[in-house]
């Protein structure tokens, strides 16, 4: 198939989507930790990539608040609505809520822009005042990425409607590789800010990618604004509750930013590279099957076929358990061999290092509720209820911020936790020791809001967890403790044979003791009849017959 027929390419099945996905995905991931690794190896944990990290906290928080926590997740539903009665109307509605989140983002990037000094002090309290201003610049820059991602986020859903997810999951792929170019050529000319019209143009190329695919969707670009339209105030309604929601969870982040901003110097860059590493599972699988599921939840309560609604459900639900208990596992397991692989490079130091390996075997335990959050907060989205999750939501998140300042009060002290966690983590005598306050938090956070979700939602459809879910459940479990002796065993036995003072000897010991754990975990599963595996080994079996 030609690259114009892969781009046009339309599927309406969750688990063909998902794949797709999860490929663009895995690319986007990989290219993202090939851009952290470069980070790392030219900056280094220090106050450049501290001050790149705050300085991008603002735009992403401008374009998550209006855009991919408001708008984004109530747009599909409308539009699938107005489709389903009217196609000219539909076109029109899309081109007019297009136009209106133009302007309205290019005129909230051109206000904050104006106060960003004041809004960098609350971002980053611990900077010098040269940093600030450096720090300012940068944000100023990247205002222009929440403008662009807004037009894309949107030609995003029509996409996902029409089932061309093959056109919409290049976005991030082009996205990572804009800012890969910047650090190859915008750095090397204007040092640090380079680094921020790399996220320009990645944002550029973000939206690019998608103009023809949806232009041969059948959307056409027309002149008007009517912010009286029924659909403006309908989608206003529903996206309010998900921007407050959305809101509070970046205020969250900037918080924990605030925070590593007054702890040692790096500390925000080790924070910022264990979160995106933590995220790469979460992105891959959660995200993945929770935007694949969508569409099809949409149209399953538009229709008012609530069996279907909840066999999508607990469809998309078993399967992202089955992949992300042995992947939130062997992260935890090798969490120092994949941080050295990663970053260990150029001015990236060992003490870094192992901040950034503790922090992430850390996250490991929020890796499996993470994942499954999207799902959960998407089926309320199809339901067209954006209160529920949003209030469970700011809950979290209250909760999280209460646990960042406790945490950071436990590690400033040597104490049983403290001492327990640190010798546990092989941090003894490493660093500031307090940013492992960040990650528990987040990760102790994420699994309140997780089964805070799923209550409400079993409350509110009563049949959306079927009985298969909790099988999954129990077979990963039990395949997940032989996954992890496998993998430990594996990773003592790799330095009896090979030394791992160089980066190919590191990535053999992780490449061994991750296959060892993970196949364990598949044989395992197969003999427990997993149906989550014996369907993928039915659909391989049946593409060689």
């Amino acid at each position: 198939m030609t690259l114009k027929g892969l781009l046009n390419s339309q599927t309406n099945k969750v688990t063909y989507a998902a794949g797709i996905l999860f490929a663009a995905s895995l690319t986007a991931k990989l290219l993202a930790l090939f851009r952290d690794r470069l980070l790392a190896g030219t900056f280094g944990a220090g106050e450049q990539l501290d001050m790149y990290f705050a300085a991008f906290r603002i735009p992403d928080f401008l374009y998550n608040i209006l855009i991919m926590g408001g708008l984004t997740a109530v747009f599909l539903p409308v539009f699938a609505q107005y489709f389903n009665k009217n196609k000219d109307e539909a076109w029109k509605v899309a081109a007019n809520i297009f136009n209106i989140v133009f302007l309205v983002l290019i005129g909230f990037s051109v206000v904050l822009g104006i106060f960003a000094p004041f809004l960098m002090r609350l971002v980053a309290p611990g900077f010098s005042p040269e940093n600030q201003e450096t720090a300012v610049l940068l944000t100023r820059i990247m205002f222009f990425s929440p403008i662009l991602f807004g037009a894309s986020s949107l030609l995003s859903g029509l996409l996902q409607y029409f089932g061309r997810f093959f056109a919409y999951s290049l976005a991030p792929v082009m996205y990572n590789i804009g800012i890969i170019i910047g650090i190859f050529y915008f750095v090397p000319l204007l040092g640090v800010i380079g680094l921020a019209w790399g996220v320009v143009f990645g944002a550029l190329l973000h939206v690019a990618v998608q103009i023809v695919p949806v232009l041969n969707s059948g959307f056409r670009w027309r002149f008007m604004l009517d912010v009286s339209h029924a659909s403006v105030s309908q989608i206003m309604k529903l996206a309010l509750p998900r921007t407050i929601g959305a809101a509070a969870y970046h205020v969250n982040l900037i918080v924990m930013t605030a925070i590593a901003s007054t702890l040692a110097v790096g500390s925000i860059a080790v924070f910022s590279f264990a979160d995106n590493l933590q995220y790469v599972p979460v992105s891959l699988i959660g995200i993945s099957f929770a935007v694949a599921a969508f569409p099809a939840l949409s149209r399953s309560f538009a229709q008012n076929r609530t069996e279907e609604f909840a066999r999508y459900f607990s469809y998309a639900f078993s399967r992202i358990i089955f992949f992300t208990v042995p992947i939130a596992l062997l992260v935890f397991i090798l969490r120092a061999q994949i941080v050295r692989v990663i970053f260990g490079t150029g001015e990236f130091g060992w003490e870094a290092t192992q901040l950034t390996a503790a922090s992430l075997g850390v996250f490991a335990l929020g890796i499996i509720p993470l994942a499954l959050i999207p799902l959960l907060v998407r089926s309320f989205f199809s339901m067209q209820d954006t209160r529920t999750p949003v209030v469970i939501s700011i809950s979290s998140v209250i909760l999280n911020i209460l646990l960042a300042i406790f945490f950071v009060s436990v590690f400033s002290t040597t104490n049983v936790f403290s001492s327990y966690v640190i010798s546990a983590l092989d941090l003894t005598g490493v660093g500031d020791q307090r940013i492992l306050a960040l990650p528990f938090a987040l990760s102790l956070s994420a699994l309140f809001q997780f089964f805070l979700l799923s209550i409400f939602l079993s409350q509110k459809t009563k049949i959306v967890f079927l009985p298969h879910v909790f099988i999954t459940l129990r077979n990963a479990i039990i395949a997940g403790i032989l996954t992890i002796f496998s993998a430990f065993f594996a990773l003592r036995i790799v330095p009896l044979f090979i030394s791992l003072d160089t980066f190919f000897g590191v990535l053999l010991q992780v490449g061994v003791a991750g296959t060892i754990g993970f196949l364990v975990y598949l044989v395992v599963s197969y003999f427990l009849k997993s149906q989550e595996l014996l369907e993928i080994v039915g659909r391989l079996l049946k593409r060689n017959e």
